[in-house]
């Protein structure tokens, strides 16, 4: 440690460990044991340290908890179960008087408002907005009250949607004596969320057809350790398969998924551990707590999930409110909860008896199980064709993304799925594309052609539907090709189509029509 750390305080963080974490510096407890795996949590050590030496960290990990209610809802799910320290560590170094805890939630009017604890002497807290292109938009400089609601306001923002991610920064600058003595800066998003009961789940006044998925943090080399480019992997791939959301199942994730999803587009479900099995209430409040001030601010986030297939302890709910300025609502996976019907693998005919017949929104948040269907693709296009359709329908989210494969060390470094078990992705273990990576590609794309057979009376019209939330037809580029099939000299045209102006969905599916290109028309006839 610096000497001229001296005087500051200073945080040693861990973003997860499994499963209960004891830390010592110099052989002097930190604080409490943490018990839960996917928590970020921080102790301050600056009263341990040795300044201007050598210090000694020791970590003691208990892969089981001492906690029975952390093992039912963390180490008896049906996933792999690993242990140890598996996310970052580091050293937070604050001065004196600084600001933490911010919580934001912007709307997508333009309206701003903001908390933050403050910590030390102060006098004055000034708050900056930039826009993308780092031009000031609004600024505002008050007394530095602790636990204080701001307020400032901004004329139609770029607005946040996983089709347009448009994102700011806040900077936040607390001052003493008239000068600045700390700077925290937040990525965020204009964009505002709203559940209309026995109607459905809207962002920014569009009513959602979620086209998820569910998503494990996973690699086969390093388990539930992965990196940034991991992150960006993931998400490419998924909105390449035309989705728009994705699930964190069973457990929050790592900081820098979030932060690809909030840059690249898609709206997140992020879960509190469990499966059927859950927290008891004093630790399952702490774990709330830590994982809704940790991921709070980021606009990926529509959905809070209270625990899995019986895994909800129904005495947290009211706490995400709590540390959620946004106050997002909260769902039980598996289970009726808020108006949500979430219910997981209905039989077809029960499924869709429940859009014709039911009165809640209905979202499944597991559908198309990989272990059972041969692939997910089989049976999405009858599934989507109802959901699509249905007023009362809020999409689903397909289980699951990747085979989850472990690279076994003890076994020549083979590929362990655990059988039939872990072997329920649209892509294989390293995110190999099957047929239903494809499948699911066709079938959920944002731009719709209805089948037409090319028989007599053909006249080179193609029905068109734009599925796209937010975005028009004309932003798409559009090109045909022309094949004969079969022969051995395969004769080809192909061309470009000038881009329909077609305005993005506002409620349910409407139909427009367009009329293709002249030659395309007349070398088919």
């Amino acid at each position: 440690m610096p000497a001229s750390w001296k005087g500051k305080n200073i945080n040693i963080v861990f973003e997860g460990v499994m499963t209960d974490a004891e830390v010592k510096i110099n052989g002097r407890l930190a604080g409490a044991k943490h018990q839960g795996a996917f928590y970020a949590f921080k102790y301050n050590i600056s009263q341990l340290l040795n300044y201007g030496k050598e210090n000694l960290l020791e970590v003691k990990v208990d892969k089981h908890s001492s906690n029975k209610s952390v093992n039912a809802a963390e180490r008896e799910a049906d996933y792999w179960i690993f242990g140890g320290i598996f996310r970052p560590v580091w050293l937070e170094i604050l001065p004196q008087t600084y600001i933490d805890n911010i919580s934001i939630d912007a709307k997508a009017d333009g309206g701003f408002r903001t908390k933050a604890t403050i910590h030390g002497k102060q006098n004055k807290l000034n708050i900056k907005i930039f826009d993308k292109q780092g031009k000031l938009v609004a600024e505002k400089e008050s007394a530095a009250d602790n636990e204080r609601e701001y307020t400032l306001k901004i004329k139609e923002p770029a607005l946040w949607s996983s089709e347009f991610p448009n994102l700011y920064k806040a900077v936040y600058t607390l001052s003493s004596g008239g000068k600045a003595v700390h700077t925290v800066e937040k990525k965020f998003g204009f964009r505002t969320v709203e559940v209309k009961q026995r109607d459905g789940i809207y962002v920014n006044g569009v009513k959602m057809k979620f086209k998820g998925v569910n998503r494990h943090s996973f690699r086969p080399e390093t388990g539930r350790t992965t990196s940034y480019q991991n992150s960006v992997e993931d998400v490419l791939l998924i909105k390449e398969m035309n989705m728009n959301a994705v699930r964190m199942s069973h457990y929050p994730p790592d900081a820098h998924f979030l932060d690809v999803c909030d840059s690249l587009g898609l709206y997140v479900i992020d879960e509190l551990a469990g499966w059927h099995g859950h927290y008891d209430t004093p630790t399952g409040s702490l774990r709330v707590k830590e994982m809704v001030e940790h991921d709070r601010n980021h606009p990926s986030i529509v959905i809070w999930a209270n625990g899995n297939e019986g895994g909800s302890n129904p005495e947290l709910d009211q706490l995400f409110g709590r540390y959620d300025l946004q106050n997002r609502v909260v769902i039980h996976p598996w289970q009726l909860h808020n108006g949500i019907e979430t219910q997981h693998y209905r039989q077809y005919n029960y499924g869709v008896g429940n859009f014709d017949n039911g009165r809640e929104i209905v979202m499944p948040t597991e559908f198309l199980h990989g272990w059972f269907d041969g692939g997910h693709g089989a049976g999405l296009e009858d599934y989507w064709n109802k959901m699509w359709n249905n007023p009362l329908s809020a999409g689903g989210f397909l289980w699951d993304f990747a085979d989850q494969g472990v690279v076994r060390k003890d076994k020549k470094d083979s590929l362990d799925t655990d059988k039939h078990r872990g072997a329920d992705g649209i892509v294989g273990p390293h995110h190999e594309k099957e047929g239903s990576f494809f499948t699911i590609k066709e079938v959920w794309s944002p731009i719709f052609m209805e089948r037409r057979e090319i028989a007599a009376g053909f006249d080179g019209r193609f029905n068109i539907e734009n599925r796209y939330h937010f975005t028009n037809a004309n932003s798409c580029t559009y090109t045909w090709k022309l094949k004969r099939i079969g022969l051995k000299e395969e004769k080809v045209l192909e061309g470009l189509i000038q881009a329909p102006d077609i305005a993005p969905v506002v409620r349910d599916s409407y139909r427009y029509r367009y009329l293709q290109t002249g030659t395309f028309m007349m070398y088919y006839i």
